[in-house]
C-alpha cells in the first residue's frame, strides 16, 4: 500500500492527488470497517465509470448559445489482504 500511494505522491499528473485521497479512504474503510490492518492490505482493482453530465451554455454572437458539457466521473478502489 504504501509503494501504491508513493508512486501517487510522485506522479506528474492531474488527477494523481484525487486517487491518492480515493486511495486513502479505501484504506481507511478497510481498517474501520472490517478490521483489517494496513500492512496486508493491496490495491486489486481500480476502475473508473461516466458519472452525471451537468449541460450549460456558453452565449455566443448574434443571441445564440453553444452547449457546454461538464463531465464528473466516479473512482473505484478496491483494497484486499494479500
Amino acid at each position: 500500500m504504501a509503494e501504491a500511494i508513493a508512486i501517487l505522491k510522485f506522479t506528474p499528473r492531474g488527477a494523481s492527488p484525487i486517487v491518492e485521497k480515493v486511495l486513502m479512504s479505501a484504506v481507511a474503510n478497510a481498517e474501520n470497517n472490517f478490521d483489517l490492518d494496513r500492512s496486508d492490505l493491496v490495491v486489486s482493482e481500480v476502475f473508473v465509470n461516466e458519472g452525471p453530465t451537468l449541460k450549460r451554455f456558453r452565449p455566443r454572437a448574434k443571441g445564440s448559445a453553444s452547449p457546454i458539457n461538464k463531465r464528473t466521473s466516479h473512482i473505484t478502489v478496491v483494497v484486499s489482504e494479500k
